[in-house]
């Protein structure tokens, strides 16, 4: 198995499919393709896709929102890019770029389909993941999945609770975008985050 993680890790880090066989527009950009494995982590964020400034310099919320992101787990950033304790998986490895209005693509479509399942099969260790926004959601939640991204956070203990190995645990992103929506949703802070803290704890 842990050759064929390795394997499998070095051919997503070499894929090219988004920018040589797209479906529809080619990526607008060279793919750099970002993600870390893991035979030994319990724990695999599931994020979207990187923004600019991961995909600069190749690690996995490199910016502001990885600072939130770890504030929400209550680990510092040694343990965060320890790869025995956490692995990252985004929908989409590559940045996918930018829309007319200056906001990030939405996660290639034709990422997933190509090694998501592989990628999962080769961590079996994994025991939770946290999907990050509503792209990962949809993956990874099925039927579990609520209308909107407010309703299937909302639900998390159903979810948790549902959710057979791994558990799954819904989170929105946590880019300063949403600090809006964190006002909105106080028992996001309040209710999810001490289970979540207390979770990460006991993997780590």
């Amino acid at each position: 198995m842990s050759g064929n993680l390795d394997d499998l890790l070095e051919a997503i880090r070499a894929c090219r499919y988004c920018k040589d066989n797209a479906q529809g527009k080619s990526l607008p950009h060279e793919p750099r393709p970002v993600v870390v494995g893991s035979r030994t982590a319990r724990v695999l964020i599931a994020g979207q896709a990187p923004g600019t400034r991961v995909h600069a310099s190749g690690i996995p919320f490199d910016d502001r929102s990885g600072d939130r992101l770890r504030d929400w787990l209550g680990v510092g950033r040694e343990t965060f890019y320890d790869p025995d304790i956490f692995a990252f998986a985004p929908m989409g490895f590559c940045f996918p770029g930018h829309d007319s209005k200056g906001g990030d693509l939405p996660p290639r479509r034709e990422c997933a389909p190509l090694w998501r399942s592989r990628l999962m099969a080769a961590m079996p260790q994994v025991d939770l993941v946290l999907t990050i926004g509503q792209y990962a959601q949809a993956w990874h939640l099925g039927d579990l999945r609520r209308k909107t991204l407010t309703d299937t956070v909302r639900d998390w203990r159903g979810i948790y609770e549902r959710s057979s190995k791994p558990k799954v645990l819904p989170l929105p992103h946590p880019s300063w975008r949403n600090t809006g929506w964190l006002k909105k949703n106080p028992w996001f802070e309040t209710e999810l985050l001490p289970v979540l803290r207390a979770d990460i704890a006991r993997r780590i």
